[in-house]
């Protein structure tokens, strides 16, 4: 059985207030979170919300520049590792 992937994406608000968590994935097709840590929760949202599927974690820059990204792997059915993220830190030049 193959699982799905997700694609979320974390950008600064377009009102330049908090950040917009985008995904086809989530209901509403986008959330907002403003305040201390608003890259911090909408990232955490995004991990819980695919915890069983694949899933991939883009922020972006106010300039739409790709600055880390974070991906998971489904837990499988036979007790496989769960919610392993790798984090590639992309270096703006």
């Amino acid at each position: 059985m193959q699982s799905t992937m997700h694609i979320y994406e974390v950008r600064p608000g377009k009102d330049h207030r908090g950040v917009d968590l985008i995904s086809d994935a989530l209901p509403f097709g986008r959330l907002w979170y403003d305040r201390t840590n608003a890259v911090s929760h909408a990232i955490g949202y995004a991990k819980h919300r695919s915890r069983s599927c694949d899933a991939v974690i883009r922020v972006c820059d106010a300039a739409g520049t790709v600055i880390d990204t974070q991906s998971t792997r489904a837990s499988s059915k036979d007790g496989g590792d769960q919610n392993v993220w790798t984090t590639g830190v992309t270096q703006a030049s």
